[in-house]
Order: structure tokens, then sequence, then C-alpha cells
């Protein structure tokens, strides 16, 4: 997923600098998007794997 967020970030850089700015626009709200749910799915990892009884990374 954190592929996705970088392939979606260097996009809208791209394309903010050719001066498509819908394009960029839409192109990092997805990036956030993405990365929010990223962030959310790690704390929840996190919190399973502390419950079962093993240390953190």
């Amino acid at each position: 997923m954190l592929g996705w967020i970088i392939t979606f970030l260097i996009i809208a850089l791209i394309a903010g600098v050719l001066g498509f700015g819908g394009i960029a626009g839409a192109s990092a709200g997805i990036a956030q998007i993405l990365f929010y749910i990223f962030i959310i799915l790690f704390i929840v990892a996190m919190i399973a794997r502390a419950l079962r009884g093993k240390p953190p990374l």
C-alpha cells in the first residue's frame, strides 16, 4: 500500500509541475486517503500483535 501512496504522490508532483491542477489535486487526495488507511491498518496490526502476547517490532 505504501507503494501506491508513493506512486500517486509522484503523479501529483509531475502533474503539478506540468500545470495540470485537477489531476494533481486528485492524485494528492488519493495519496492522502491511502496514507490514512495505511496508518489505521498499521495500528490495528500492532494492537492485534500485542494482544497475542508478542512484543512490538
